[in-house]
This record gives C-alpha cells, sequence and structure tokens, in this order.
C-alpha cells in the first residue's frame, strides 16, 4: 500500500487534531465521562499500588532515580515522566481494575491516564489541558486499533492491549508537550518504532508481565516518543501509512481512513466501559446476573444445588477455573454468594482459594460457552441459572452490563467503587479531597496540586 494523497491527508488531519487538542472545548458531557474515567484509572494505581506488580514497579522506578518530574503513584518518589509513566501504568493495570474498549478490544485508561498525568506534572499543565489530552489519548488509541481492522480475536497474534494505547498514550503526551503538527508527525513515527506486544500475556499466572504489556509499556512509550521529539528528535514521514510502514506490517486489510472518522464528533471515551466489579471483563455480566437472582429472590449458599453460567463461547475459556482469584469465574461466584457481594480486597484474597466452604460452593458451578452469546449485542452477554435445593429453577440474563455504554454507571457510583479502591490506601479524607479535585479538574492551575493527595497516608 502506498501513501496516496487522500491517505496523506488522513494522517496531516490526524497530526493537526493531536496538536490542538489542548486548546479545543470539548461537549460537556464528554468532560463529565471523562472524569469517571480519570477518576476510575487513578483510583486503580492507587490500589494496584499495593499489589505485587504495583510494588514491583515502584520499586524498579525508584532505584532509576532521575530528574523531578512526576510523582510515583502512592510514594513520595518523584522520577523522569518516562518512569513515572511505567510504574504507574503497571499500577493502573495490576489487577481486572481498570476501564476498557470492548470494539478497540483494550485497555485505554491504564496506559493514557498515566502518560497523561505524568507528563502535565512535567509541563506543569492546568486540569483543562490534562483533561482535554485525556479525551484525546481515548480517541486516537481506540482510532488505531479500529484502523488495523484485525478479524475475529484468534485469528491474529497482536496484543491489541498494547499497541492502540501506545499511540493514545503518544498523542496525549505530544498534546500536553504542546508540540505542533510537524512535530507530532515525528512523535507519531516514534511511537510507530515502538509498537509491540503478543497475546502470550494470556499465561502470565502472576499478572506483572501483563501489567506492563497493558499499561506500563504504552504509557512508558507514549511519553518517550513525546519527550524524544520535544527536544529535537526528527522523524520518518510515512511511518503510518507509507510503504512497509505500521499499518501493512500489522493488517492484512488496514483502513487508515478510520484514524479520522468521526474526529472531534464521536469520542471514544464515552464508548468505554467502566468495570463495576474489579474482576475480568468476561465475569462482569455473571457477576450482574448473580446480583438480580440474589436480591430478588433472597439467593444464598444453602439453597443452591447447582450453577450454570452461560458466557460467549469466544472468551469463556479466559476465566474458566484459572489459577487466579479475580479472573476465575467459578470462584467469584462461590465467594460472592458467601459474601452477599463482592469487595475488592475478595477479589484478591488468594487464601480463598483454598478455603473448604468455597471450593464446595466452587464445586457447584458449571461455565457453559454458547455460540448464541458470542452472537448477541451488545457483547459480553451471560446468562446465569440456579438450580435450588427444593426443586425450583431461577435464571436471569444480562443484556447490557453495567458500567458498559449502554448502561453506565451513574457518577455517584464511580465515586463509589473509587472510594472502596482508595480509601484503605489513602484514607477517607484524602479520598475524598481527591475525588473532589477530579471532579472539578478544570479549575486546577497546576498538575502537580495534585501530589499531595496521591501519596499514601
Amino acid at each position: 500500500m502506498s501513501l496516496e494523497t487522500d491517505e496523506r491527508d488522513i494522517v496531516g488531519a490526524l497530526y493537526s487534531y493531536i496538536a490542538e487538542a489542548t486548546s479545543r472545548e470539548i461537549p460537556a458531557d464528554v468532560a463529565a465521562k471523562a472524569k469517571h474515567h480519570i477518576l476510575d484509572s487513578i483510583a486503580s494505581m492507587v490500589s494496584g499500588a499495593h499489589l505485587e506488580p504495583g510494588r514491583m514497579a515502584i520499586n524498579y522506578a525508584r532505584s532509576l532515580g532521575g530528574t523531578a518530574e512526576a510523582l510515583v503513584m502512592g510514594t513520595g518518589v518523584e522520577t523522569t515522566a518516562i518512569n513515572a509513566a511505567l510504574a504507574n501504568g503497571m499500577c493502573a493495570h495490576a489487577d481486572e481494575t481498570d476501564d476498557s474498549h470492548l470494539e478497540a478490544r483494550c485497555h485505554l485508561g491504564c496506559s493514557v491516564v498515566p502518560a497523561a498525568l505524568a507528563m502535565a506534572e512535567r509541563e506543569q499543565s492546568g486540569g483543562s489541558a490534562f483533561l482535554r489530552a485525556v479525551v484525546l489519548g481515548y480517541d486516537v488509541g481506540a482510532r488505531f486499533n479500529l484502523a488495523l481492522n484485525l478479524g475475529p480475536i484468534p485469528t491474529y497474534t497482536l496484543c491489541t492491549h498494547s499497541h492502540g494505547p501506545s499511540f493514545g498514550a503518544a498523542a496525549a503526551a505530544a498534546a500536553l508537550a504542546r508540540l505542533d503538527a510537524a512535530q507530532v508527525r515525528h512523535v507519531l513515527a516514534y511511537a510507530v518504532q515502538q509498537a509491540s506486544g503478543l497475546k502470550t500475556y494470556m499465561r502470565d499466572l502472576e499478572h506483572i508481565e501483563k501489567a506492563f504489556i497493558f499499561g506500563g509499556m504504552p504509557a512508558r512509550n507514549g511519553v518517550t516518543a513525546a519527550t524524544m521529539v520535544a527536544t529535537g528528535f526528527s522523524g520518518i514521514a510515512d511511518d503510518i501509512t507509507g510503504r512497509d510502514g505500521y499499518m501493512d506490517a500489522f493488517s492484512d486489510d488496514p483502513r487508515p481512513d478510520r484514524l479520522t472518522e468521526e474526529l472531534g464528533e464521536r469520542f471514544e471515551v464515552s464508548r468505554t466501559s467502566i468495570k463495576k466489579w474489579s474482576v475480568g471483563s468476561p465475569i462482569q455480566a455473571a457477576l450482574d446476573s448473580l446480583e438480580v437472582l440474589m436480591g430478588d429472590h433472597g439467593l444464598k449458599p444453602g439453597d443452591v444445588a447447582s450453577i450454570t453460567v452461560r458466557l460467549p463461547d469466544d472468551r469463556a475459556y479466559i476465566v474458566d477455573d484459572r489459577e487466579m482469584p479475580d479472573i476465575c469465574l467459578q470462584h467469584l461466584m462461590a465467594v460472592t454468594l458467601i459474601d452477599g457481594g463482592l469487595s475488592f480486597k475478595a477479589c484478591h484474597d488468594e487464601a480463598r482459594m483454598a478455603d473448604p466452604e468455597v471450593l464446595g460452593l466452587r464445586s457447584k458451578v458449571t461455565l457453559v460457552p454458547e455460540a448464541f452469546l458470542t452472537e448477541a449485542r451488545p457483547e459480553r452477554q451471560a446468562v446465569v441459572e440456579a438450580t435450588l435445593g427444593d426443586g425450583r429453577e431461577l435464571s436471569h440474563r444480562t443484556v447490557s452490563v453495567r458500567g458498559t455504554p449502554e448502561n453506565p454507571m451513574e457518577t455517584a457510583e464511580v465515586e463509589e467503587k473509587a472510594r472502596g479502591l482508595m480509601a484503605p490506601v489513602l484514607g477517607p479524607d484524602r479520598t475524598q479531597a481527591l475525588i473532589a479535585a477530579i471532579a472539578d479538574i478544570e479549575s486546577l492551575a497546576n498538575a502537580r496540586d495534585l501530589r499531595p493527595l496521591l501519596i499514601c497516608a
């Protein structure tokens, strides 16, 4: 595929859009949704800083030292924006708490928000610029994956969770560095050259490499690209759509036109889901259904003879009898029934994987992959069927998962989730102050003013 005139127009329009992003007004509803995702992503960073992937990332960043440009989440450590983006990105995806974009097949918050925050601190940007850069990052990151025009998940080996988000992080960082369109072209050239990631992450039982692939690496790559160009690096003019460029390298049927399709009209942050439950995405609908059965019928562990969970057959394997609690459907169904709900702590309590009471109830849960649910729209539906000891049968089908664009969480719900994630780490007063600061992010004069709220109590 050669770089035709219309493709030059496409990438040229993208460069200009990125360069002008921090001075461009965004609709009020988009700004409100972006604040939800900023809060959700920062809450994921704060809680993730105390999980093993986060601890390892923080220790690594601490060992590197570096110019004090940005804060490593939950610590007093200040380091380069690149190092902070890496560490905070890994904290943001230290588990299964962060947001996801279903159509683009990636988690954008765990890379875009850490990259934008680190760069905003480096540049001492105000809250409005930070907010607009985050919106931009979601727009660009999602569109790069959509432009690859990939087929069904089993047909490709690249990791969409690291590819698109790298470009989203690069765009957000470039906008905050106040680079012009010509410089943005170079930033995306360096983002292209760093594009990497394979689906081997599915074999990571410790979630450490996965945290790097989903969050740390894309955030680091984006800030690296922007800071290199800010100091004078130049790049190739047609790395994206030119001969041997990104689209040719990673797609058999690329659609470069999607890079700018409805840009400025369709905002991808509004099409991104926030997880109600801090667990793997395929489990969300099942827990929604179980919650309904518990609420409507007073379902208790002792009532259950068996539970059948029907999930889409293209993703059921991701959560079927897995070794980690937060991605094991059978375990989480049992824990939720026993506890009468599901807390962040319970999602990560590995000791309960061997608890006799949990194991007994877990043995009654059967996962059935279903083709009809794979074809159903909206995606990620689930059916939960419970057979009770007295012979009664209960069933609920979740069509629109709570937190998805079709069934979004209200501000109070997002804040409550964030409060549950952050209060054990930051303390209730600092947590509430941070929630309030993000709700009024436009009034923030300097991103560094958030620092006192982000250090552990």
